[in-house]
């Protein structure tokens, strides 16, 4: 009897290898699952962070107040997925005119949905305009319900302005000009050489020739994340801010005062330039950017600077506390017209609005600010030296406050002096003395800065400090009227100037200044009676 030929073994080698592909499969399945569960978890977070950073901008420019910038809040610490939520404002806000319009005309933002405003915009442009990553929240499944009608909303504006793409609907075009990183150095936690050292690793690295805390790197790196700037050993700080710090040049054990100090950067600069001794008073009356300023002091490891909740203009000179202020650094919230690129300030509505329209009543507010707190600055007994800087490009805010407090400077014993004398740009020409201020440009590779230096001339805060005992000052030097007279005439000729420009202005306050214009000649007659 034949035996039955065995069948062949290799299909069940084949059966085999059939298994080991079906759970090769299952597995990158398996994966490719939880990647996309991954990524739809981290859209859902992404666009509520966002969504937070939006309302704070958004809040910020509608009331005009100074605010953090779109960078700042984004890369501050309590946001984790930095890139995508950075990506979601800055791009919910280029169309944000667009989703407005396209959701009013759908009628959808009804009152159940008008608290979470800025999360309805960020979802809107994901899932109209954007990647449409991970709909299972319960805003995006009610937009998701909606997207027809949106999309059909989109096409009839289209029809409507006659453009032939959506990108032809953004109101904002601007150009993109690749401009250097700058790396300020916190020399307080790391030596110049070893950061320089770190960041070659990669990027050609250019030591500043005018500030030697200063590392120049090439565009286009993103170093947020990087873990010297984590741990607050390097500030990503462009060089026009960092040249206000070393222009104030404050000594080491000196109590300083800045003035309006947040988002910080400035104030922890003067921590190192002073080595970490003596004390920095912190002014900062904004209760959110407080929180910022007060994470920036604790990143940067410096231990002399006091965070103080307030305005600046509420301390008291003749305090106790404050009487021994040797320098003074006044950065005071301006239009921001200098670093509008920076701060990504084109992309807010106000800034589409104040293109079309005029905004000088704004830039006056701002000014007349600006003017207070540096004659407040000005009246601080024993402060020797004093920066007014600003990052904006409007001679309202620069050269005329400057032109307006000469009067009470020069009162004071103040006079300008010139920061970085090998600097070219220096202030517009619109009065004597124009040549001692400086002026940074886009046009020199950073932000549009303006800085103005006052120096007290030597012992002329004697004479504050004793304005009640100013005949024995003037015995001391052997002359009364050379001294005293020329001061109280430049005194008078301020308080003029001053009434002049509050009765051009309507002001209600002109008793005020009538009261010291009285007190200043008051005090010229009794010396000239000595």
């Amino acid at each position: 009897m034949a035996r039955r030929p065995q069948a062949p073994s290799q299909p069940q080698r084949n059966n085999k290898n059939e298994n080991q592909k079906d759970k090769n499969n299952n597995k990158k399945n398996g994966n490719r699952m939880k990647s996309r569960d991954a990524a739809e978890r981290a859209a859902y977070f992404a666009r509520r962070e966002a969504a937070g950073v939006l309302r704070q901008v958004l809040r910020g420019d509608a009331t005009r107040r100074a605010s953090a910038s779109i960078k700042s809040l984004v890369y501050s610490p309590s946001v984790r997925n930095k890139k995508a939520t950075f990506a979601l404002v800055c791009q919910t806000l280029k169309y944000l005119p667009v989703i407005k319009e396209i959701i009013t005309s759908t009628a959808i933002l009804s009152n159940k949905w008008k608290k979470q405003e800025e999360l309805i915009y960020i979802t809107v442009y994901d899932i109209i305009f954007g990647k449409e990553i991970g709909t299972n929240g319960p805003v995006e499944k009610y937009i998701s319900q909606h997207k027809e009608a949106l999309e059909s909303a989109l096409a009839k504006m289209c029809v409507r302005r006659k453009v032939k793409s959506i990108e032809d609907l953004l109101p904002n075009k601007t150009e993109d000009i690749p401009k250097p990183r700058f790396l300020r150095i916190n020399t307080l936690k790391i030596d110049v050489e070893s950061a320089v050292k770190e960041f070659s690793k990669i990027s050609t690295v250019k030591r500043d020739e005018m500030l030697p805390d200063l590392l120049e790197l090439l565009p286009g790196f993103d170093l947020h994340d990087h873990p010297l700037v984590l741990d607050g050993s390097v500030f990503l700080q462009g060089k026009a801010s960092c040249m206000v710090a070393h222009a104030l040049n404050p000594k080491p054990g000196w109590k300083v005062i800045d003035a309006c100090a947040a988002p910080g950067n400035k104030t922890i600069h003067l921590a190192a330039l002073m080595k970490g001794r003596g004390n920095i008073i912190a002014c900062e009356l904004n209760e959110t950017r407080l929180k910022i300023l007060q994470e920036t002091v604790r990143r940067s490891g410096a231990t002399n600077i006091d965070t103080i909740p307030g305005d600046f203009l509420d301390v008291n000179p003749k305090d106790h506390a404050y009487r021994k202020v040797r320098a003074i650094l006044l950065d005071p919230s301006c239009s921001g017209s200098g670093i509008s690129a920076q701060r990504l300030d084109h992309l807010l509505p106000s800034h589409i609005k104040d293109v079309d329209a005029d905004a000088s009543k704004r830039i006056q507010k701002l000014a007349g600010f600006q003017r207070k707190a540096l004659e407040h600055a000005l009246s601080f007994p024993s402060v020797e030296r004093i920066t007014y800087s600003t990052c904006s490009v409007h001679q309202e805010e620069n050269e005329d406050v400057i032109q307006s407090v000469l009067p009470l400077a020069s009162s004071l014993g103040f006079e300008l002096a010139t920061p970085y004398p090998q600097w070219k740009r220096r202030g517009l020409p619109v009065f004597d003395g124009s040549e001692h201020l400086l002026r940074t440009d886009p046009s020199d590779g950073m932000e549009g800065f303006f800085v103005a230096l006052f120096v007290r001339k030597p012992n002329e805060e004697i004479a504050v400090r004793d304005g009640n005992n100013l005949r024995d000052l003037n015995n001391r030097r052997g002359s009364v009227r050379p001294v005293y007279f020329p001061r109280m005439s430049k005194m008078f000729l301020y308080y003029a100037s001053q009434m002049r420009r509050n009765a051009e202005e309507g002001c209600v306050s002109c008793g005020v200044v009538l009261n010291g214009l009285v007190a200043s000649l008051n005090l010229l007659a009794f010396n000239l009676k000595s």
